[in-house]
């Protein structure tokens, strides 16, 4: 992913399945994403997190909305 690190979205998961599964829907709606080791100053659940570009950001909170996944935006 090319984008800055202030243009970035990180998600958090309380799961390893809830990360794959986001990336899943990710791929499946054309939305760039990456999975990506959790911040260490988050204290997540799971090792894991989901970055997109800020531009990407809305479309993907809305289908992960959408498709049950449970997640937490981080910063």
């Amino acid at each position: 992913m090319s984008s800055t690190p202030a243009t970035r979205r990180v998600y958090l998961f309380d799961t390893t399945t809830s990360a794959m599964w986001a990336e899943d829907v990710a791929v499946a709606r054309n939305i760039p994403a990456e999975v990506v080791p959790a911040p260490s100053d988050a204290k997540a659940k799971c090792g894991l997190a989901l970055q997109t570009s800020g531009e990407h950001a809305e479309g993907l909170e809305a289908a992960l909305q959408q498709e049950g996944v449970p997640f937490i935006p981080y910063g």
